[in-house]
């Protein structure tokens, strides 16, 4: 991808921030985030550069999106609601920053001829899969959280508006993303909790939960290899697991040794109502179209409780 114009929403945000960087290289960056989640300090080093501009917009106000995507190649499309427990209290926070979100991308795209969408979308929307790793093919597909639900309605509209006007798009859904700039998740959590408490770290969960863990630069190389390739939609992540008690003892040993790791239970063992127990990506596709990752999953984990400790 070199000489675009390229539209990201959620610039600001975690996953954002690093792609945006990553596109920097060879492209002109579009980037637009209400800054609910993202911030500015996250794309601070970008804005001298004549090749990034700035917006602070929200998604969903449709009009101020389409001044955005004037002579956009391609949008990428980030922004989210990515804290799955916040949904739970609230069930409109995933319906109207996933779902309606994204129907204002793909209305202002239309409105302005933008053939060509990026999504990320994620592996909630397999629910507690029967079938791990678990292929792009599973189904039926039953999210147990809004999150999951939210995103796999999004899902629906991007192919639905593909065919109905001519869009290219490409999604993936992504297992659990970490490192630089992360701002939730269990790292971060236990990371935070230690600061109050160096003796004890409460972990939601009975610690058995495992799940596939991928670096955020691995995930961002992956969207942008692979976009526009086979069907368009893919699995990324990480041929091994990682355990929450793995993470909870590589982040007790680098910020806390010796403090006492504390498991509160959940339901059925889980962290909370919507958490997905045990989960993994076939990524057999992604490897088949070129793609490879660098870091393992622990390997993963590993580097992204060093770049917080780096980040304080």
């Amino acid at each position: 991808m070199k000489n675009k114009k390229i539209l990201v929403t959620g610039a600001a945000g975690f996953i954002g921030s690093n792609l945006v960087e990553y596109l920097l290289k060879d492209n002109h960056v579009v980037g637009v985030d209400n800054l609910s989640n993202g911030i500015m300090k996250n794309i601070k080093d970008f804005q001298s550069s004549s090749s990034f501009s700035f917006s602070k917009i929200d998604v969903k106000e449709t009009e101020l999106l389409k001044r955005e995507m004037e002579g956009v190649d391609v949008v990428f499309h980030l922004s989210a609601n990515a804290d799955v427990r916040k949904g739970f209290d609230d069930s409109k926070i995933d319906f109207r920053e996933n779902v309606q979100a994204t129907h204002s991308v793909l209305e202002a795209m239309r409105s302005k001829d933008v053939k060509e969408l990026v999504f990320s979308s994620t592996s909630a929307v397999y629910g507690n899969a029967e079938v791990i790793p678990t292929p792009e093919i599973y189904g039926p597909l039953k999210p147990i959280s809004h999150y999951g639900a939210s995103k796999l309605a999004a899902e629906a509209f991007i192919f639905s508006f593909s065919s109905n006007y001519g869009f290219k798009s490409s999604i993936f859904r992504f297992a659990n993303v970490v490192g630089r700039k992360g701002t939730h998740g269990a790292i971060h959590d236990f990371i935070q909790k230690l600061a109050k408490n160096r003796s004890v770290l409460d972990v939601l969960g009975d610690g058995t939960q495992t799940k596939s863990y991928i670096y955020v630069d691995d995930c961002v190389k992956g969207i942008v290899e692979l976009h526009g390739k086979e069907d368009g939609l893919f699995n990324l992540g990480t041929r091994g697991r990682t355990s929450v008690t793995q993470i909870a003892e590589l982040t007790v040993s680098s910020y806390s040794p010796g403090a006492k790791i504390n498991f509160l239970g959940g339901p059925g063992g889980a962290g909370w109502n919507g958490d997905i127990k045990f989960m993994g990506l076939d990524i057999t596709k992604a490897f088949r179209n070129g793609w490879r990752y660098e870091l393992d999953s622990t390997e993963a984990v590993k580097k992204a409780i060093a770049d917080a400790g780096a980040s304080q």
